[in-house]
Formats: structure tokens, sequence, C-alpha cells
């Protein structure tokens, strides 16, 4: 008998916010026995899995696919399932990683979420010795547009105007048509005339 996709998908995720991992588990693994292929089944089975069997980090990490989600569902599903496939037992790593505290945290190989960036910047660290720490060895993590904007905004004043077009234009060809990427690409292009 075929199951419907969607509304059993909705309800493991449903089940796994309400912390009923068994449920979520359950439910997500009958979708992915109807629907081999479906990387969001996969995802959350592991991401139950790793619930139930008490790792910490694993609603963090459900949390952020979902946010992940409302941007690109297909991009989604494959950065999720390869953060799950790097991880490869480093579970108690990333545990480790929610209980300390920031400066320690850049450590992570994975990269650093943004807000914790931001809150070593606001903490008195110089943004530019900071960043140059962490950009060999790590990635900033950024989910919020805001912040997306913010960040290439301190990397225009603090020198980094080339590294910022980077990630614009890498950010323009995901989303060509965006407003505030294009105004941030004018004022990108403002800055580089005057420094020439």
């Amino acid at each position: 008998m075929a199951i419907s996709k969607h509304k059993i998908l909705s309800q493991a995720k449903d089940s796994f916010s309400k912390s009923d991992y068994k449920n979520a588990l359950e439910k997500f693994a009958a979708v992915l026995q109807n629907f081999p292929n479906s990387k969001e089944a996969y995802n959350g089975v592991i991401l139950a899995e790793m619930a139930l069997s008490g790792e910490g980090g694993a609603e963090a990490l459900f949390d952020y696919y979902e946010i992940l989600k409302e941007e690109d569902k297909e991009q989604a599903d494959i950065i999720m399932s390869d953060i799950l496939q790097n991880m490869d037992g480093s579970m108690e790593k990333l545990s480790e990683v929610f209980a300390q505290p920031i400066r320690d945290r850049i450590e992570f190989e994975d990269g650093i979420l943004y807000k914790d960036f931001k809150a070593l910047i606001d903490s008195g660290e110089s943004f530019k010795e900071t960043f140059e720490n962490i950009m060999f060895s790590t990635r900033v993590i950024i989910t919020q547009k805001e912040d997306f904007a913010d960040f290439l905004d301190s990397l225009i004043e603090h020198g980094f105007a080339e590294m910022a077009l980077t990630y614009l234009e890498n950010a323009l060809s995901v989303y060509p048509s965006d407003a505030l990427l294009k105004k941030l690409l004018k004022k990108l292009a403002k800055g580089k005339k005057v420094e020439n």
C-alpha cells in the first residue's frame, strides 16, 4: 500500500519537535522504505537515531535543517547529508562543542555559527584577527540573510573586499534576483572605486 510521503514526513517532523524520537524514527523509516531516494527521510532517520541514543546536538541540527529548508529545500537535503556523513562518530565532539564557551567553538571543524562569531566580536575581539584565525581552519555558518549582509559589511569595512566579492558572487549565483544582494554588490563596487 502506497503511503503519503508528504503527510508522513510532516508527522515525523512533528513528533521530532515534540521530542517523541521513537515515533519520529518509525515514521521517517516508513517513508524511507517506500521512497528509498528520499534524502529528507534518510536524514530524519539519522537525526532521530542520534536523539534516541541521547546524542547531544541532534535537536540543534534538526532545527538548523528546518531553517535551511525554508531557504532551499534541495540544497538543505544535500548540506545536511554532507554534515551527517562527515560526522562519523564525531557526535561526542558535537555535543562537547554545544557545551563549550564560544572561544573554544572556533576549533570545531564544521564551522562557527555567525551569531557566535558576532558574539566574539561584540565581546571586544578584533574582527580582522578573529576572522583571519578561523578563515583557514573553519567556516562561518550563516543562516539569516540579514546576518549575511552584516558579515559582508564587516568584511568590506575591515579590508576583505575581495573575499566579500567572492561570497557575494556565490550567493548571487544561487539567488540572482535578490534585491539585498544586488544592493550589497553596488556598495562593494563603489568601495572598490574609492580604493583605486
